[in-house]
């Protein structure tokens, strides 16, 4: 599991708890896959992947619904980086992403070489909220 220590703060139904999610059975089957590793799924993805790792049924409205209140609850990151899907990430950790346009993968990279702006730079009566910073990048094209 990605979350440490899950094991010693009653498994990942007590995980989801102390996050404010009721765990129910799908909501446990989704949590189980998309917490096994850092990784960054979408909710077709996940919902592909839990489908062949569980017995319960869960309907891919589920998996929307279910990524949907993971991510107001903080369990995951809703990345934006391409305009037609969004992708979770279990990573909520400090970092921003490279997005490979060809191949639809996001790498994380280390978030100190993009920091977020000073506070005098804000616009009057605001305060920074996050800082989700998205390189999109193309593979090489070789020439003969």
């Amino acid at each position: 599991m990605v979350i440490q220590n899950i094991e010693h703060k009653g498994g990942l139904a007590g995980f989801l708890k102390s996050h404010g999610v009721y765990p129910t059975p799908q909501r446990l089957a989704i949590a189980e896959v998309m917490f096994e590793c850092h990784q960054h799924l979408t909710a077709d993805q996940l919902y592909d992947k839990v489908k062949v790792s569980t017995v319960v049924s869960v309907s891919r409205a589920t998996v929307y619904n279910t990524m949907t209140l993971f991510s107001e609850n903080g369990l995951v990151r809703e990345i934006h980086a391409d305009p037609t899907r969004v992708f979770y990430d279990s990573n909520t950790s400090r970092h921003h992403h490279f997005f490979n346009i060809d191949s639809g993968e996001l790498i994380d990279f280390d978030a100190d070489h993009y920091p977020a702006p000073p506070s005098t730079q804000l616009p009057d009566g605001t305060q920074l909220h996050s800082v989700d910073v998205v390189v999109r990048v193309r593979n090489n094209i070789s020439t003969p």
